[in-house]
């Protein structure tokens, strides 16, 4: 039960993102991507999602041995 509260909102929150994204990207009109725009969106996301995993060990890495006491 706790974790259906935690997931449905993600998952809403996650509807409306892409909702955002697809109307934001299809109001600009009938615009065009080369393959070095797709891979530099590609490798900036991929590399924003390892950041984040990064940090987000080292948090948990910290708290669990005690060094945010």
């Amino acid at each position: 039960m706790k974790l259906g509260l935690w997931v449905l909102p993600g998952l809403l929150l996650l509807g409306l993102a892409i909702h955002a994204a697809w109307a934001g990207w299809t109001a600009v009109g009938d615009t065009e991507m080369s393959g070095h725009g797709i891979a530099a969106l590609l490798l900036g996301g991929v590399f924003t999602l390892g950041l984040t995993a990064a940090l987000v060990g080292l948090l948990l890495y910290s708290r669990r041995n005690g060094y945010d006491q």
